[in-house]
């Protein structure tokens, strides 16, 4: 069982800080969606890099995440992840199509959650940007997929030697009222974890 690390008052205001970001993504979305795709923000947790893959239940089916970099000293990255069933359920609303069943991922459903992921990515860094008062610009997303922990510990690897744990996201997404699980990681680099909790400790 991972331990819930909200008590911490630092992740409260963050977590207050994601809503908001969260809010703006969902507009965002309802409007390139004609309100069919909405999204919420349920909390924010801190927990080991290593327990990072508990967290969505990740085990032997293929995955796929939807990366955002952040380059320099303050960086970092946002990922996006999800399972087969709803990444191509949501790609068949994006693009008003029925759900593709072949196995290769056509160059239009992965732009599809590509542009998902620069609506959310780029809500997250603005929200960021506000809160350390330096502007954060996140790389055009990239597509990828592999099989269980290893498509996690691939996104995570750069920030590994810098940080030995991960800010998970729980994020609830809608799509005509139906659930989709997908989680969102955000692992700052060192410097930007710093920069942050120094910005949070002076809001406190």
């Amino acid at each position: 069982m991972i331990e819930d690390t909200m008590v911490d008052p630092s992740l409260q205001i963050l977590q207050q800080l994601l809503v908001a970001a969260t809010r703006d993504a969902s507009a965002a979305m309802c409007q390139w969606t004609n309100g069919s795709i909405s999204l919420t923000l349920d909390e924010v947790r801190e927990i080991p890099l290593e327990d990072a893959g508990g967290v969505c239940n990740i085990g032997g089916e293929l995955l796929t995440m939807v990366v955002l970099n952040l380059e320099g000293e303050q960086g970092g990255q946002l990922i996006l992840a999800f399972d087969e069933e709803n990444g191509r359920k949501l790609a068949a609303s994006l693009l008003g199509r029925q759900v593709c069943t072949e196995p290769e991922w056509t160059n239009l459903e992965m732009s599809a959650l590509n542009e998902t992921g620069n609506i959310l990515g780029c809500a997250y860094m603005n929200a960021l940007t506000r809160l350390i008062d330096m502007e954060l610009v996140p790389s055009p997303p990239y597509f990828m997929q592999d099989f269980g922990a290893s498509v996690l510990q691939q996104a995570v690897m750069a920030q590994a030697m810098v940080s030995d744990k991960v800010l998970v996201c729980s994020t609830k997404f809608q799509c005509d009222g139906e659930k989709l699980d997908w989680n969102v990681f955000f692992v700052p680099s060192q410097e930007l974890r710093k920069t942050m909790e120094d910005s949070i400790q002076n809001a406190c």
